[in-house]
């Protein structure tokens, strides 16, 4: 695929230019999307992402479009998977519900700031060492039993955010007890302090982090068109956070999503080994020669998902609505007013 120079800065332009609407015009009012709102948002970007993907069709053909919609459903799954974390971090730092939007405006700022590099360092060593498709191979793999090894020791009661990122700014910064606005640090009594809404940032960056390693690896494994990966990893970041909001509460009747992915991040694995296998001619045993067409990956990505999906809320339907405790005149006095509930999902208005 041959994309001129002028597509790529066109491209850029454009995805900086919504950014920069969502962070200047929307991000720098704090507060919690209605759900009319986030409605016309995710409308909005998925609808660009299904326009840029019938353009790619009309420029380079059917096989490029497929691996574009191929890799952006991954991808979207994948960070629909990522807004659970998301979740348990909002919850037990007790982020303000008027605050949330821009803790997640800026960290997928922070995720599209590592997965550009991550895509710029997978499309170097692709192109020159066939050998690295083995590696990503094994990696997703590895990702996918991991998924299904936490999904089987799965536990209500989910741990704090830790790592040893957050670690190391607890013990070197002095922090406040309450969140100041959007603001990360405060000066108090001729001394620099660190809010709370610094370290969610720390956790969701640090998370964002660790999610590329799963999410480009992935991709990798759908299409070697930097320009299709950059746009799929764009495209899945854009309305995240409206969608946090608007489907909060949903996540948690989707209990089949990781064990979805992990077959899909399996899928995906055994297509790298044999792709590799195939660019060193030891695959013609295999099926299509070792190159698994696109039409196949869509169609094994798009039935995992749905079956995933109708699956999950059968289950969730069946289970009993898990009963949720009282908060006691006291507890009620006492929570600061716009601080959420501690395991509560946010919801939208």
């Amino acid at each position: 695929m041959h994309v001129h120079p002028y597509a790529w800065a066109i491209t850029v332009v454009v995805m900086v230019a919504i950014l920069t609407i969502d962070v200047f015009i929307i991000g720098r009012r704090p507060h919690e999307p209605s759900t009319k709102e986030a409605s016309i948002a995710i409308g909005f970007f998925v609808g660009l992402a299904v326009l840029f993907g019938l353009g790619v069709w009309f420029v380079s053909g059917g096989q490029y479009a497929g691996e574009f919609f191929a890799g952006w459903i991954t991808e979207y799954s994948l960070s629909v998977d990522n807004l659970f974390i998301f979740l348990i971090i909002m919850s037990k730092l007790k982020v303000p519900r008027e605050l949330q939007q821009f803790a997640l405006l800026v960290g997928i700022i922070l995720a599209l700031i590592f997965r550009g590099i991550f895509i710029a360092v997978g499309a170097a060593a692709i192109e020159r060492f066939a050998w690295v498709f083995f590696i990503f191979g094994a990696f997703l793999v590895y990702t996918a039993v991991k998924l299904f090894l936490d999904y089987r020791k799965h536990d209500d009661e989910e741990d704090a955010p830790d790592n040893p990122l957050m670690r190391l700014v607890r013990r070197r910064f002095n922090a406040t007890e309450d969140f100041r606005g959007t603001k990360l640090t405060v000066k108090e009594q001729g001394k620099r302090f660190i809010t709370p809404m610094f370290f969610v940032i720390v956790a969701l960056g640090s998370t964002d982090l660790l999610f590329a390693l799963d999410s480009i690896p992935a991709i990798y494994g759908l299409t070697q068109e930097p320009y299709l990966v950059f746009a799929a990893n764009v495209f899945a970041l854009m309305g995240l956070r409206q969608l946090y909001f608007l489907i909060g509460g949903l996540l948690k009747k989707l209990v089949y999503l990781s064990l979805g992915l992990s077959v899909i991040l399996a899928f995906i694995g055994v297509k790298l080994v044999l792709h590799a296998l195939h660019e060193y001619h030891w695959a013609d045993w295999a099926p299509w020669g070792g190159e698994i067409p696109i039409w196949f990956s869509l169609l094994v990505i798009v039935g995992t998902l749905a079956i995933t999906t109708v699956a999950s809320l059968l289950k969730s339907r069946r289970d009993p609505a898990e009963p949720t405790e009282p908060l006691t005149e006291q507890d009620a006095a006492e929570r600061p007013a716009g601080i959420a509930d501690r395991g509560t999902p946010p919801a939208a208005s």
